[in-house]
């Protein structure tokens, strides 16, 4: 298995390299080729391990294994997950282009901004009301097919679930 030090040097190594402009190109050079944007981060992610003295098939295999094998790191687990997302970020970037990509990142952030206020007004009412309230949420999503809007309730549905639990 590879060290604590060497998974988080191939972490950040890798987070710099898809944040520069010519890795960008490439990955969306490769994805306008037809080829999968994860089979070009995952050469990166090969060439990072050469550069380490790695063989590149046993880093990735380590790979597989960090969730078994480091589950107690706190720390390395959430780099790990920043890694996954980093380069599930890098994919979708090359797949969509840069304009669709910041559009959906805009999108994001304005749901993510939604979901805080709703949690901060569910922070109003007790914990039955509250679980009332999930409750209801997860109904929403799932009739949704947890699509990313249906995981919002308005602040006059949330009072309407409050008033009408009596």
């Amino acid at each position: 298995m590879l060290s604590r030090e060497q998974l988080l040097h191939l972490f950040d190594r890798f987070s710099t390299l898809t944040s520069q402009p010519d890795v960008k190109k490439r990955i969306a050079d490769a994805v306008n080729d037809n080829q999968e944007a994860v089979a070009v981060t995952t050469t990166i992610q090969e060439e990072i391990l050469k550069e380490m003295g790695v063989d590149p098939a046993y880093g990735l295999a380590c790979l597989g294994k960090i969730n078994m094998d480091y589950e107690n790191d706190q720390d390395l687990m959430v780099s790990f997950y920043r890694f996954v997302a980093k380069e599930e970020m890098a994919c979708e970037e090359a797949e969509l282009g840069p304009d669709e990509y910041f559009e959906r990142l805009e999108m994001q952030h304005k749901l993510q901004q939604q979901q805080l206020e709703m949690l901060k007004e569910m922070r109003n009412y007790g914990v039955d009301d509250q679980s009332a309230i999930l409750d209801a949420l997860r109904q929403q999503m799932e009739k949704e097919d947890f699509e990313s809007e249906s995981s919002l309730l308005s602040v006059d549905r949330i009072q309407d679930l409050v008033q009408n639990r009596v």
